[in-house]
């Protein structure tokens, strides 16, 4: 079964949904974005989730010592690179890792490839910040042979209405939303339980 990760997370409320509603990671994001959080906003917020949910940090280009501070601080579980980190920085964090890569052709699809990261997430450009533009990419270029070595996140524009259909075509081994259990820029609850359920009864 596909594996759900709320992202973008930064109230309790939210956590609490996503939580009680069956999500399997949660990410917070401590890049520049309108999602925004501090290392202290997360520990508060890691408290209410329980082990068995991953706990993801979202960096762009970030030093090495602030994410190794976040990630024993918090404490996380992954830690997601969505910047121009080569191998050899990821090398250097040293703790387990998703690579974020843009997606527009089999290219880009070849490129993440060349990752040596524990999780590649594959998600449409970005527009003003990395990542997280609500844009969706052509799933059918996770078809490729040499991502079915790999755990791939699917990631760009999904939500309740077409998650189901982006599993269909891509067979994540993970899904990944964020704007899309938003309302006017808020985390929506409703929405997020939705996304949840939908991803749950997806069968592969």
């Amino acid at each position: 079964m596909t594996k759900v990760k709320i992202c973008g997370l930064m109230k309790e409320e939210n956590v609490k949904a996503a939580v009680d509603s069956g999500a399997d990671a949660i990410g917070f994001v401590f890049a520049k974005s309108k999602r925004e959080v501090s290392i202290e906003t997360a520990h508060q917020l890691a408290k209410q989730i329980p082990q068995q949910i991953m706990k993801i940090g979202v960096f762009v280009d970030a030093p090495v010592e602030i994410i190794l501070k976040a990630y024993r601080e918090v404490p996380l579980d992954l830690v997601q690179l969505h910047g121009h980190e080569t191998n050899e920085e990821i090398k250097k964090v040293g703790v387990p890792t998703i690579k974020a890569c843009s997606v527009k052709n089999e290219e880009d699809i070849e490129r993440a490839l060349s990752y040596d990261s524990d999780y590649l997430l594959l998600d449409a450009p970005g527009i003003q910040f990395a990542g997280g533009s609500g844009q969706t990419f052509d799933w059918r270029l996770l078809n490729h042979p040499n991502l079915k070595n790999r755990k791939v996140i699917l990631a760009g524009g999904l939500n309740p209405t077409n998650v189901e259909h982006a599993i269909e075509i891509a067979q994540p081994y993970m899904v990944d939303v964020s704007s899309g259990v938003e309302n006017n820029g808020q985390k929506d609850n409703i929405l997020i339980t939705n996304f949840i359920d939908t991803v749950k009864r997806s069968v592969l």
